[in-house]
This record gives C-alpha cells, sequence and structure tokens, in this order.
C-alpha cells in the first residue's frame, strides 16, 4: 500500500515520514561536522572557531521512507552586535518551528552557564516537540563511555531520548539517525530526493572562502570577515569562473588578509578553489579581492546585502 503521491510525482510508503530537525547548541560543539556527517558530504563549512556557522541552512537526508530536514543553526550566544543577535534569532526562529529539537552537547567539557542557559531559551520555546540530547565528542572522553557518561549534561533538560555520538569520527551517527525518523510525524518529501541542501552555489562558494580565512587566521580577523561573490558564471562544462570580495572591518585587518606581497591572499584562494574544484567537480578561476567595509556587522543594510534576513526597524 502506499500513500498518495508526494510534491514531486513519487509514491511513497503509507509510513513515510518527513519533517524538520532543528540543530542548536553552543558555539562550537560540531553542530555542522554532525551534519556532513550524516549527509555523507560536506554542505556545512567547519572550522575549530566558535560561531563559524552565520546563517541557517538545511541539510536534507532523503531514504525509501522519510526525508529528514536538519536545520543547520549558529551557535547559541550572547550577541554583541546586529550580526551577533540575527545569528541568535536564527536559532531561536528554528527551535519555534522544529518536528524535533536536537541539542548538541559537548561531552568532553562539563556543563556550564552557557548551556544551562540554552536549557532555558528550548524549555521557554519547544512546548510540545520533542527534545533529543546528542552527546557529542565522546573520541575525547579518557575512557569508553558508560552509563554514567553525559549524565550531568542528561540533567540539563527534561528530554525524550539522548544518544552518545562522535560526528568527527562517524560513531553513533547512524543510530541518531535513526531515533529522529521514529520521531517525525508522518508527511510528504519536501524537496526532491537528490537535493541535499536549499542554498545555491554562490552561497556555497562564499562560504567556502570564509572557512579558509578562519582557518588561516586568528584574534579578531576570522570574525571580521565577509565574503560576497559578485559574480559566478559556468563558462563551460568543465570549468566555472567565480569572483568574491572580502571585506574586513579595519585598514590593518586588509593588511593581514593580503599578506606581505600578497601571499595570504593566494594561499586563501588556492585552497578555497582546490575545495570547491573537490565539490562541483570542475575547474575553477577563482578570483579574491579585499575591501574595507568599517563595521559592517553593525550595518542591517550591509548585512541585508550579504543576504542576512536583518528585520528593519520601527519607529
Amino acid at each position: 500500500m502506499t500513500c498518495p503521491e508526494d510534491f514531486f510525482g513519487e509514491d511513497l510508503p503509507a509510513d513515510h515520514r518527513s519533517g524538520y530537525v532543528a540543530v542548536v547548541g553552543r558555539p562550537n560543539t560540531g553542530k555542522s561536522t554532525l551534519i556532513n556527517a550524516i549527509l555523507g558530504q560536506k554542505i556545512a563549512i567547519v572550522s575549530p572557531k566558535p560561531q563559524t556557522t552565520h546563517r541557517q541552512q538545511l541539510g536534507i537526508l532523503t531514504e525509501a521512507d522519510a526525508q529528514i530536514i536538519f536545520v543547520d543553526t549558529p551557535g547559541l550566544h550572547e550577541p554583541r552586535h546586529r550580526l551577533g543577535q540575527h545569528m541568535v534569532r536564527a536559532a531561536g526562529d528554528a527551535l519555534r518551528d522544529a518536528d524535533v529539537i536536537l541539542w548538541l552537547l559537548d561531552l568532553s567539557r562539563a556543563p556550564g552557564e552557557e548551556d544551562r542557559s540554552i536549557a532555558e531559551r528550548i524549555r521557554k520555546r519547544h512546548g510540545d516537540v520533542p527534545v533529543v540530547l546528542a552527546l557529542n565528542k565522546m573520541d575525547m572522553l579518557p575512557g569508553p563511555p558508560d552509563e554514567q557518561t553525559g549524565a550531568a549534561h542528561r540533567a540539563l533538560l527534561a528530554h525524550e531520548q539522548a544518544a552518545t555520538l562522535s560526528a568527527l569520527h562517524n560513531q553513533g551517527v547512524a543510530d541518531l539517525v535513526s531515533l529522529l525518523r521514529d520521531m517525525l510525524p508522518p508527511g510528504p518529501r519536501y524537496f526532491p530526493a537528490d537535493e541535499v541542501s536549499e542554498v545555491n552555489l554562490r552561497f556555497i562558494a562564499a562560504e567556502v572562502v570564509r572557512e579558509k580565512v578562519m582557518l588561516a587566521t586568528s584574534q579578531e580577523i576570522p570574525h571580521a570577515v565577509a565574503v560576497e561573490v559578485e559574480e559566478y558564471r559556468e563558462r563551460n562544462a568543465e570549468q566555472s569562473y567565480i569572483s568574491a570580495i572580502l571585506y574586513v572591518e579595519r585598514d590593518s585587518q586588509k593588511g593581514i588578509l593580503v599578506g606581505k606581497g600578497g601571499r595570504m591572499i593566494r594561499n586563501l584562494g588556492r585552497a578555497a578553489r582546490l575545495e570547491l574544484e573537490s565539490m562541483l567537480d570542475v575547474r575553477v578561476y577563482l578570483e579574491l579581492r579585499v575591501k574595507v567595509q568599517r563595521n559592517w556587522r553593525k550595518d542591517d543594510d550591509f548585512l541585508r546585502r550579504l543576504g542576512y534576513r536583518i528585520p528593519r526597524r520601527t519607529s
């Protein structure tokens, strides 16, 4: 027996499930790493630095009996500028609209004030939405997990299920996916079966360049950089041309990104180009420039230009 056709003309099993899973947590708990592991390919950039994810992004897992739409959210934190406020609001919106809330916690450190604050945010927002705790980074524990592992983390918030895993090493990830699938409501496919994310190639290119900046720089530079793709053109079936601008907030930051004799910007471009060629399976010609846009993280109009959904202030 089959259920009615989904939005894309396919017959689905009568017990087909679908829905949105909001992946939340404090910065640097491994949310993007987990989603990449679940999908079996990279769609979200990762780095050891906190607040790498700036915008909400979907990761779409389609199987014969389910479509799970993971919402990769910016890390929940106390914002210090308009960009930070947007990031926290995006995570809050994901909590409100989710069918399941997946809270990622870092097993390698004891729960702190940030975690207790997130527990309170979830408690206020989730209502009847089921909560699953993903106790990540078990590979960093001194020994194998036992019954007491993560007890302090599990005590933070009432939840339906908890799973121990290592997103980095893909341990326990399949069990977590199975658990989430069973918690979703019956429903159709909302995206084509071969689609793994809703973002376009311009967004992916900009994010890959930003990732390379975050990996190569330190102190204030990583979070002071925005990337805008000016042009993305497929020259032919085997080659694409991408032109991007890296915006920084101060002249000194521009000097660091360009580097002596242009060495830094060339290295960034080479690293980004190689990754994009691997992801897109075409040769890429990548051109990067650096411009100063003072205090861009506090500039609503500029943030909107970059694609952030910043609400307009009402008088």
